[in-house]
């Protein structure tokens, strides 16, 4: 089944000799997630929500659970993939879909100076689902609320049958297909249009993307992307366009995808090979592919 949400091209698979009634209701799972976390709605969850800093608020249970997701991105990447970067994504001039954006263009906003403020300052009770952000804070989920819509559709098809959910990319992969072998996930190609660069073979877990080659406009004459760096409150200077990565989760998977890019292309693939459980390709801007040392158990 194939469909448009959250922005992006929505795909899930499941692998039965007849096709299960599950199947047909992944598009009301994700329009109610949207509707939940989209900082293009209006009257989601989310926009509500970022109305009220300053203000103890109590959240819905996608809410909360997507919130956690949040942190514990923020936990594994460092604090390079931070949930409070929406300002800095406006400033950047992403401040409407990039289906508009690629349409109208950013709107310009005056200079000024911006620090994309801590988590460390969210306070948060679990016990009766509130929070309360720091006065001028804003939340964005942006590509976590991708990996958690895939990992939570995959767990809910996995019940009938061996499933692939790719959540604009952001893939989450159940198992081993009903005739054993592992799922076939291209990486495309940034240079070429419709091409890709390897066939990886996944049994389980999750495949994530994170490039600039997609997501990006000019901003008085500069040349701009959607991948923030906490650190500069910018988009990030980075010789990486691609970054793909296979992790335990989709979430993961999203989350170290982006803070690869982040880093660069030394740092990023020495922390994939550090740790045992990641692998990935990077595609540099100068068109070099680096592999980490294990991937070739997926090609």
């Amino acid at each position: 089944l194939e469909f448009h949400a959250m922005g992006c091209r929505m795909l899930a698979i499941v692998d039965s000799d007849s096709r299960p009634s599950v199947l047909d209701k992944v598009p009301d799972w994700f329009e109610e997630w949207e509707q939940a976390l989209s900082r293009f709605r209006s009257g989601s969850e989310l926009s509500q929500f970022n109305q009220k800093a300053g203000q103890p608020t109590s959240v819905s249970q996608t809410f909360w659970d997507v919130f956690q997701t949040s942190l514990e991105a923020d936990a594994l990447t460092g604090g390079l993939v931070n949930p409070l970067i929406l300002d800095a994504l406006i400033y950047a001039g992403y401040d409407q879909s990039f289906d508009r954006l690629q349409a109208e263009g950013p709107r310009l906003f005056p200079e000024f100076e911006m620090d994309v403020p801590s988590l460390s300052d969210i306070m948060a009770d679990e016990a009766t689902h509130t929070i309360c952000l720091p006065k001028a804070a804003r939340l964005d989920f942006g590509g976590v609320a991708k990996g958690w819509a895939a990992h939570q559709a995959l767990e809910r098809l996995m019940v009938a049958s061996p499933s692939l959910v790719s959540a604009g990319g952001d893939i989450a992969v159940s198992g081993l297909r009903t005739d054993g072998e592992a799922w076939p996930i291209s990486v495309e190609d940034p240079f070429r249009a419709g091409g890709y660069l390897e066939m990886l073979y996944v049994e389980r877990g999750g495949v994530a993307t994170s490039g600039k080659d997609y997501r990006n406009w000019m901003r008085r004459g500069v040349a701009q992307h959607h991948i923030i760096d906490p650190r500069t409150s910018l988009p990030a200077e980075t010789d990486v366009l691609t970054a793909t990565v296979i992790a335990p989760t989709a979430m993961q998977a999203e989350a170290m995808a982006k803070a690869v890019m982040i880093s660069g292309s030394r740092a990023g693939l020495a922390w994939l090979e550090s740790d045992e459980a990641l692998d990935g390709l990077l595609v540099l801007e100068n068109g070099e592919r680096l592999y980490s040392r294990n991937i070739g158990q997926y090609l």
